[in-house]
């Protein structure tokens, strides 16, 4: 079943529309509109937190109430802990990270034996614009990394400067996952001009899955899906994807959930459950969610549209009442709010609106928040499984309980007017 999210910023905020939708098969799907009433929830504003273009929030398995760590587009990885920001930064990576529009600094991610070996990942665009995965190392101050660490695992090289992606995160069988946009562009028919997410010269469009704990930088697992294939990357897990803005594996269950965002008229979320062996393609540029959209500069022996070859989202929604890009976010495993226990949430960065679906059977039900967060760039996890999201305009939000009769404010904290391009 599906919802449909969307485009990119183009150097302002796009106007968009709602339509959730639902598919399993490479049928259309039929509207649906979200289950009432909405989830009574709050957005509680972190004090003292100011810091634009705030891009993800993670933790590193630290104790109860502990870290959280924040990326800023520009460069920066700050900690935020116990009600205050660190007064300096966890990380400056400014003299080696290109910024303006969707470039910068993109995502984190902890290794999971971080308490032993102090590793983490990030991604980023380079002072060239390519695409790069880095590995870095905490200094002996747990609060502060070695610069002198990093050490380049890979990088895709971009001839235009949008549509990078991306999420770094490890899943539940200990290897790293990377996701890229197509590598951008514009031409007659829209982006992804070179048809990059169904190319198999470049890593765009992609989401990879590597082995960093062998090999020098890494080594590709022996059960990756299209290992041994000439006409794609051995490091490819999936293909097909446009500009995939988060990704995540539900702690529990170990399910994958893909949020990638449309051209004109659709945003999608897509789903692998645990144990998949990989290999999907999700059909971009060939569709757009579940619609056609064009076939230019692709190889002869790519799928039509509507091929079965093509995996279709579980939710998409379309353009339309301010929504424009779709904001993948998370399974909720928490304990503060029970009624979204189990439910995926995710959101639109123009409009700010949130959703949270959950599985009924062979359908997905989908409801809306009864707040909402304006400029949403990410969603993330402290260390008790509950959710904080970032924004364009440097606010850092925890999703938390009604406790008393809501009021306009408690809905949406005013945002500060963002008018650049979302990351």
């Amino acid at each position: 079943m599906r919802v449909v999210p969307g485009r990119s910023y183009r150097g302002r905020l796009w106007m968009v529309a709602l339509s959730l939708c639902l598919a399993e098969t490479a049928t259309a799907a039929p509207v649906f509109q979200p289950a009432q009433p909405a989830r009574k929830v709050l957005l509680q504003p972190a004090r003292d937190i100011n810091l634009f273009r705030l891009d993800s929030v993670t933790n590193a398995g630290d104790p109860v109430d502990a870290r959280l760590f924040l990326t800023q587009q520009q460069g920066l990885v700050h900690i935020y802990a116990h009600g205050a920001l660190r007064p300096e930064p966890f990380l400056d990576l400014r003299d080696v990270v290109s910024t303006g529009g969707e470039r910068g600094l993109l995502a984190l991610a902890f290794h999971p034996r971080y308490r032993q070996n102090g590793f983490f990942y990030v991604l980023y665009t380079d002072l060239e614009s390519s695409v790069t995965l880095a590995r870095y190392q905490v200094s002996a101050n747990p609060d502060r990394a070695d610069p002198a660490s990093g050490q380049i695992l890979l990088q895709a090289p971009s001839e235009f400067l949008n549509h990078n992606g991306g999420q770094v995160q490890f899943g539940p069988d200990g290897y790293l996952y990377v996701s890229l946009g197509d590598g951008g562009g514009e031409g007659n028919t829209g982006r992804d001009p070179h048809c990059n997410a169904q190319q198999g010269t470049t890593l765009h469009g992609k989401i990879l899955r590597i082995d960093v704990d062998h090999g020098t930088p890494y080594t590709i697992p022996a059960d990756n899906p299209f290992l041994g294939n000439s006409s794609i990357p051995p490091e490819a897990w999936a293909i097909g994807l446009r500009n995939t803005w988060r990704f995540s594996f539900d702690r529990k269950t170990g399910d994958l959930y893909i949020a990638d965002v449309g051209e004109d008229r659709r945003e999608e979320i897509n789903f692998e459950p645990a144990g998949s062996r990989g290999g999907r393609n999700y059909g971009w540029k060939v569709m757009e969610g579940s619609l056609c959209f064009s076939t230019d500069a692709c190889p002869a022996t790519v799928p039509p549209c509507n091929s079965p070859a093509y995996t279709l989202p579980i939710l998409e929604y379309d353009h339309g009442d301010e929504r424009c890009s779709v904001t993948g976010g998370l399974v909720y495993r928490g304990s503060d709010l029970p009624d979204l226990y189990g439910s995926y949430l995710f959101g639109d960065i123009c409009n700010g609106q949130l959703w949270a679906a959950q599985r009924q059977g062979d359908r997905w039900e989908v409801r809306e928040l009864s707040v909402r967060a304006q400029y949403v760039t990410s969603f993330g996890e402290d260390s008790r499984g509950e959710v904080w999201l970032t924004t364009l305009d440097g606010r850092l939000l925890k999703l938390a309980p009604p406790r008393r009769r809501m009021t306009a404010r408690d809905r949406m904290p005013a945002p500060t007017p963002v008018s650049e391009e979302r990351p």
